[in-house]
This record gives structure tokens, C-alpha cells and sequence, in this order.
């Protein structure tokens, strides 16, 4: 058997030691002795460096020494006087070399050995020796003066034999005793490794921005067994596949992508895992910048357009670039506006989930049989909720549309964009939109105005001024209104909640008109309300947001009458004589007036007669003496007092004075007007009553006059 090892006598691995101990160790302060410190990232040709060295190659490429992990500690007192050490309690008293012993490219049933060296490093002489687990692969060859104690900054050397069996994997641990602790020098056969002849570093150059970037690598196994691998990186860089496996010499494409959402430099590391334990680090670098790509305008101005209908504009997008550009329209200026929606989406399906599903488990409750039918609602929501993290966010409005909403612009190209505005109701209409598209860290931004047009309809009167109206007289107009506009117009007439409203009428009070056709409204005021009013008449149409307005005012007054006679003149009457004068009172208004008649100062109390008194020419007298105390007596008599008179008619009234008091009469004869008002109009009524008045006695012989004066 041939044996791979490392001869000591030639002072070859003592110049080894003393050189590497001048750069890591100094002499004079063992406490500079550095840890282990954490590996740095294993680039694929370090790695496949590694793996080329044999045995003796990679003992002469050590090129650090690190503190060996203590594993226990020991009572001094047990094995030396020297009690007290320069050394802190977690440095051991001797520092190995190499701290870890590694085999690797050996090849089976060959006999491998590696020097450990034990140095001490407190300033007394101190004892070491090294205890071997039971293994079948690794032994021990100790020195010949392993018995006695290793002067301070001297060094002892163990040869580690090695015997693997087949070519793969062995671990071990050496245990090193010293007077104070117990300390591990790990072992290692490092056996047959798939290697991969990834770059050290990829470099994308500079790309555009939101472009997808590859380069895809021919990656070969030229290592000395099957290697399987997991790929992994981070944004903006992606690779394919993630995980692969290849025997040893065999080859496959690597893909990986540079996909840059920002400008700038962008560096991240390509891990490759492998199998057998090892990371290895390939650097990844880019750098984004923005290209020619561009909207020919900013903003755009939609002309006025019709509800129902549509209008069109158009802007384009120029790609000055050499690459493809796919775009997208968005409602978002930025996609973490995009995210925060979807997660208010998010927020919004849970809630409904929950409020669904306590209501579904009350059902459940009184029907069990429904239980199976959990799932089916679990799976819906579910798949609302991937409907909802695949949504692309494009733009989507019921009134604004871009055709196409989607697409790629080929290099040094143009692609028209359509605008089509679609309005549903009859306002200002503004949007910015946002075009996201590759090559551009923002989104384009556009501005777009539109307004929406309802119905054009109009009236041929705007106010109608009705003048002087009688109350409760019937009033008609007509009026005209026409469509000018190009759709068709449905209106309405909206209710009025006011007194003067209601006592209009309008028909047909709602209908609908083809552009171009008219139609005539029969509008109808009847009033029992007196006084001045300016009332609006409104008509809604669809699809417009104000309602179109008539204004009527005018006067509602009661009706016009008078007397044929401008007084009542009862010149000199006898007291106690009725005495009655008849006029006519006149209707000159177009409806019927009810009237009420009466005297103003009248007294209120009926007269009857109290005696059979009879006057000269055979009359009968009345008599007041039946009139209680205090109590005047109605004197004037108005036949009829009350009563209706038609439109364009007149009604004869009586008026009768019989006199009580000797006084002279200065009155009025009053009218009130039913629905009008009290004393509407009064005419003048006078009169004066003799102070003396002959009054003859009928009796058996005759009539016999005598004098009577009226009561006091």
C-alpha cells in the first residue's frame, strides 16, 4: 500500500509553523491568538481550488490557527505545583496546528498522515497528551518524549494516520489533555465532491429598468461524483431552475435574470447549496437605468360628449429604445398604492368571511346536515382571495376606457393608444392614469379632462308672469319644450311642497322626446290662496344633474264687485218707523262670490212686538219695551244678508232702518267675502229721526190721534 505523508525531519513543518506563527501569533502575548472567525463566502474557483488539493497541499495552504473549543475543565492541583497560568481561563495552555486536520483526495486503503503540533504557550514548562477515540480509520503516533513536560513557547508534535476505506466522508476528534483542560482538534476526511464551474461573478452590465435581463450559463460537473444542488438568490435577480441534479461530467443551462425595478446599482449573491454541505457564492451585479421611452402628450382633452354616447381621442407611445417595451395602464402611481388596495381588498374579504361564515355555523346549528357544505364556502373565498393576489391592477373605470389596455411597443416604434370616454352622467370628468411601462423606473403620468352632456332640453319660457289673478278662477297656459340635443330626453315633473305649487297642474306632467321633437305643456293655476307669489316650476331629466326651471308669478286677489249706488242716504225718518231703501250689488268678477252684509255699530238684539199699536195708516208699531236692560237693539235689517252671487251677475238688496234713538245716523253698510277677507268694501248709509212722530189709536170710534214722545 502506498502511504501519502509528511516528513517532519527535514524542518519543513517547523519553518511552516514559525512563519505563519510571526503573522497570526505573537510570541510575547499568547492573547492575540485570533478565534475562529466566521469563513468568508466561498467563491466557485475557491472552492474548486479547494477540492484540487490533496492532503499535504492543503496543510501547506493553512494560513490560520484558531482557539480550540474547551470541553472540560481540570483541578490543577492534581497534576503540577505550577497552580497559577498567564494564560486566561478560555485560552488553552497548548494552541494546536492545524486546528482542524483535513484529508481529502485520498484514495482508498492508502495509509495518510498529517502532523499535529501542541505548542506551549503559558511561560512554565507544561504536560500534553492526546487520546484517540476508537476508530477504525484514525490512530495516533506519539512522540518519543511524550512522558515529559514541553518548555514554555516549545511545540510537540503527533503524527494523525489515516486509512479510509472507500472514498467519502470521515469525521473524528482528537482529545487534548493538558494540566488544566480538556480541548477538541476536530478531524475531517473530506471524500469525493461534485464540483460546478460557476463563475465567480456574473455581471449584467447596465440593462433598462423594469426589463427582463438573462444570461444563461452552460454549468458542467468536473467533480469526482454526482452533485445535487439548490439554487437561491434575491430580487432583482432570479435564476432557473432552483435545484438541479448532475452526475459527475455532465453539463446543464443555467438561466438567471436581471430584473431591475429601480435605477442604480443592484449586487446580491447567487447561493449554490450543495448536498454534501459546502455554500458557495457566485456575486451578482447590474445597473438599471431608464431608456428613451415616452408619451407624445401629457394631457389630453376629451370634447364635451353626450351621456350614452362616446368620444375618442388618441395618444401615442414613442419607444426611441432598442429593446421590446410591454405597457400597462394603472389607476396607481406607484406599486406600493397598488399593494395597499389589494390589501384593503384583503381586509374586506376576511370581514365578509367571517360575517358569512357565523351566519352559515347558525344555520349549521339548526340543519347538521349543512356541514358538509363548510368546504365549498372555504373554497370560495379562497379563490376570491387568489383572484385578488393575481389581479394585475390594470385600469378599470365604467366611464374611461384605453384600448388596448395592454401591449408591447416594438424598438425605434410608435403604438397608438385610444381614449375613449363613455360618460354616464353630465358633469366635469377628471383622471390622471398612469402608464407603467419597461425601460421607466416611474409611470408615465396623463392627464385626461372629459365632461358628460345630458339631454338638451328647453323651454320657450323661462318666466311667465301671470299678472293679476281671482281667486279660485281657473288659468291655463301652454308652453313648449323642444329636445336640441342628440339624444333622447325623458323628463319629469318634480313635486312641489309648497301652497302656491300645489295649485299647479301640468300635463302631460312627464314623457319623452326624440332629439329634434317638441312637446306641448298644458299648464293649469287655480288659487284659493290671496296674495303675491313667485313660485318654480322644475322638470328633472335624465342624465342631467340640474333640473330645468319656469318661473311663474303673479297675484291671486279676491273677486270684484260693487253697488249700483255710491250710498244709503235714508234722508229723515220717524222714529219708530221702518224705512227701507234697495240697491244692487254687483258681480263684475269671471267667478261666483259669496257675500255676508251688515251695518257696522248695529246693535245685536232681535226687536218683537210687544202691543198691538197701530199707526195712522193702519201699521202695526213695534215696540222695544221687551228689551232687557243694556242690550242695543238691531235697528237696520238687510234682506238677504248672506248669500251667493254668479259671475257676471247682480242681486237686489233690501235695507230696512226702523229708528229706536232720535239721533242722526252716520254708518256703512259692510261687505265680507267668503275665502277673501271681513269688510272687503263698505258704502256710506245716513239717515236722522225726527224728535216728535204722531202716532193715531185705532179704536171703536175711529182713529184718534195724539201726541207721543219716545221714551227717555
Amino acid at each position: 500500500m502506498a502511504t501519502d505523508s509528511i516528513d517532519l525531519t527535514d524542518g519543513s513543518f517547523a519553518k511552516l509553523l514559525d512563519g505563519y506563527k510571526s503573522t497570526v501569533v505573537e510570541r510575547a502575548n499568547p492573547k492575540l491568538i485570533k478565534k475562529k472567525m466566521t469563513n468568508p463566502k466561498l467563491t466557485p474557483s475557491a472552492f474548486m481550488r479547494e477540492m484540487s488539493l490533496d492532503t499535504k497541499q492543503k496543510l501547506a495552504a493553512t494560513r490560520e490557527m484558531h482557539l480550540p473549543p474547551i470541553v472540560e475543565l481540570l483541578d490543577m492541583t492534581n497534576s503540577t505545583l505550577q497552580k497559577y497560568s498567564s494564560l486566561d481561563i478560555d485560552q488553552p495552555l497548548f494552541q494546536p496546528f492545524p486546528s482542524e486536520i483535513t484529508f481529502q483526495n485520498y484514495k482508498p486503503c492508502e495509509i495518510y498522515e498529517v502532523p499535529l503540533s501542541l505548542r506551549n504557550h503559558d511561560q512554565v514548562p507544561r504536560m500534553v497528551k492526546v487520546i484517540e477515540e476508537d476508530s477504525p480509520y484514525f490512530r495516533i503516533v506519539y512522540p518519543s518524549d511524550v512522558s515529559f513536560k514541553v518548555a514554555p513557547g516549545m511545540a510537540i508534535t503527533f503524527k494523525v494516520i489515516f486509512t479510509p476505506e472507500e472514498n467519502k466522508d470521515y469525521i473524528h476528534e482528537l482529545v487534548c489533555i493538558t494540566e488544566r483542560e480538556k480541548f477538541l482538534v476536530p478531524v475531517k476526511a473530506i471524500g469525493a465532491r461534485g464540483v460546478l464551474d460557476f463563475p465567480d461573478q456574473i455581471n449584467f452590465s447596465v440593462c433598462p429598468v423594469k426589463y427582463n435581463t438573462q444570461k444563461t450559463l452552460l454549468v458542467r460537473n468536473v467533480g469526482n461524483r454526482e452533485a445535487k444542488f439548490i439554487l437561491q438568490t434575491k430580487t432583482p435577480f432570479h435564476v432557473v431552475p432552483i435545484h438541479g441534479k448532475l452526475d459527475a461530467g455532465e453539463s446543464m443551462q443555467v438561466t438567471v435574470e436581471f430584473i431591475p425595478q429601480t435605477t442604480g446599482n443592484h449586487s446580491e449573491d447567487l447561493m449554490i447549496h450543495l448536498d454534501t454541505g459546502e455554500d458557495i457564492f457566485v456575486n451578482l451585479y447590474g445597473a438599471a437605468e431608464d431608456v428613451n421611452v415616452r408619451l407624445d402628450k401629457s394631457s389630453v382633452m376629451i370634447e364635451k360628449t353626450y351621456i350614452t354616447l362616446a368620444n375618442q381621442r388618441v395618444v401615442s407611445i414613442c419607444n426611441r429604445s432598442n429593446i421590446i417595451v410591454h405597457f400597462q395602464w394603472k389607476a396607481f402611481a406607484t406599486p406600493e398604492e397598488e399593494q395597499q388596495q389589494k390589501l384593503r381588498f384583503f381586509s374586506d374579504l376576511v370581514s365578509e368571511e367571517e360575517e358569512v361564515t357565523d351566519y352559515f355555523l347558525q344555520e349549521c346549528a339548526e340543519d347538521p346536515a349543512l356541514h358538509e357544505s363548510i368546504s365549498i364556502l372555504s373554497r370560495t373565498f379562497l379563490n376570491r382571495r387568489r383572484m385578488v393576489q393575481d389581479d394585475k391592477m390594470l385600469l378599470s373605470d365604467d366611464t374611461l376606457f384605453m384600448e388596448p389596455v395592454e401591449g408591447d411597443v416594438w424598438p425605434n416604434s410608435t403604438t397608438e393608444i385610444s381614449i375613449i370616454c363613455r360618460p354616464q352622467q353630465a358633469k366635469v370628468f377628471q383622471w390622471t392614469v398612469y402608464c407603467d411601462v419597461t425601460g421607466r423606473e416611474t409611470r408615465l403620468p396623463l392627464r385626461i379632462k372629459a365632461e358628460g352632456m345630458g339631454p338638451k332640453l328647453l323651454l320657450n319660457f323661462d318666466q311667465i308672469d301671470m299678472g293679476f289673478i281671482i281667486i279660485n278662477s281657473k288659468h291655463m297656459y301652454e308652453m313648449l319644450m323642444m329636445n336640441k340635443g342628440d339624444i333622447c330626453a325623458a323628463y319629469s315633473l318634480m313635486p312641489a311642497f309648497t301652497p302656491i305649487g300645489s295649485c299647479f297642474n301640468i300635463n302631460p306632467s312627464s314623457g319623452s322626446l326624440l332629439p329634434g321633437d317638441y312637446q306641448v305643456l298644458d299648464v293649469t293655476f287655480k288659487s284659493n290662496i290671496l296674495g303675491e307669489f313667485q313660485e318654480d316650476l322644475m322638470f328633472s331629466v335624465e342624465g342631467c344633474p340640474q333640473p330645468i326651471t319656469v318661473t311663474f308669478k303673479g297675484r291671486v286677489i279676491g273677486p270684484t264687485f260693487n253697488f249700483n249706488v255710491p250710498s244709503l242716504n235714508f234722508g229723515e225718518i220717524s222714529y219708530g218707523f221702518p224705512s227701507t231703501i234697495s240697491c244692487r250689488l254687483i258681480n263684475t268678477s269671471i267667478v261666483a262670490m259669496t257675500f255676508n252684509l251688515w251695518v257696522a255699530g248695529d246693535g245685536s238684539a232681535e226687536v218683537t212686538p210687544a202691543s198691538d199699536n197701530y199707526s195712522l195708516d193702519g201699521r202695526r208699531v213695534l215696540s222695544w219695551t221687551n228689551i232687557g236692560y243694556g242690550v242695543k237693539p238691531k235697528e237696520f235689517t238687510i234682506r238677504p244678508n248672506y248669500g251667493t252671487i254668479k259671475a257676471q251677475e247682480e242681486m237686489e238688496i233690501q235695507v230696512t232702518l226702523c229708528s229706536n234713538t232720535v239721533k242722526k245716523y252716520e254708518s256703512a253698510l259692510v261687505v265680507d267675502i267668503e275665502q277673501v277677507g271681513q269688510e272687503v268694501l263698505a258704502i256710506p248709509v245716513s239717515a236722522r229721526t225726527s224728535s216728535l212722530v204722531l202716532q193715531c189709536l185705532w179704536d171703536r170710534r175711529g182713529p184718534q190721534p195724539m201726541a207721543i214722545h219716545p221714551p227717555t
